[in-house]
């Protein structure tokens, strides 16, 4: 149930109506689910939940922060190592690892070519 729909035209009036309505009451559910990340590292979505390490969760809490938008390379690098990031490979390696523990809450990480990382609940296709 993605966020976008299509219409063949001509169409009715009333076809766009009931389109633009499931459009709306789709995008209000999707923007009401959203992880939470407590201060023990659990993260929580929907009736689930995971434990996270210090670093992902870290890493975690700077995408939350920026739910529904992409949180740079950067960014996350600050995030997960205060004291400096140890290198590229690094965030790589942590973000591959935290896919892996997240892909049960039905959440995953986008990557999106040269400007970062976005979180978002898996969408399911028809």
């Amino acid at each position: 149930m993605g966020l976008e729909d299509w219409i063949r035209v001509p169409a009715t009036d009333a076809d766009i109506r009931a389109r633009i309505a499931g459009l709306v009451l789709r995008a209000s559910a999707a923007n009401e689910a959203r992880p939470d990340l407590d201060d023990d590292g659990l993260l929580r979505f929907g009736d689930a939940w995971v434990a996270l390490p210090p670093v992902e969760s870290r890493l975690t809490a700077a995408m939350l922060s920026s739910w529904g938008q992409v949180v740079s390379r950067e960014d996350l690098g600050t995030a997960g190592w205060p004291e400096g990031a140890p290198g590229r490979n690094a965030l790589d390696v942590h973000v591959l690892r935290l896919r892996r523990r997240i892909a049960s809450l039905g959440l995953v990480i986008r990557t999106v070519r040269s400007k970062g990382y976005l979180l978002e609940a898996r969408t399911v296709t028809a």
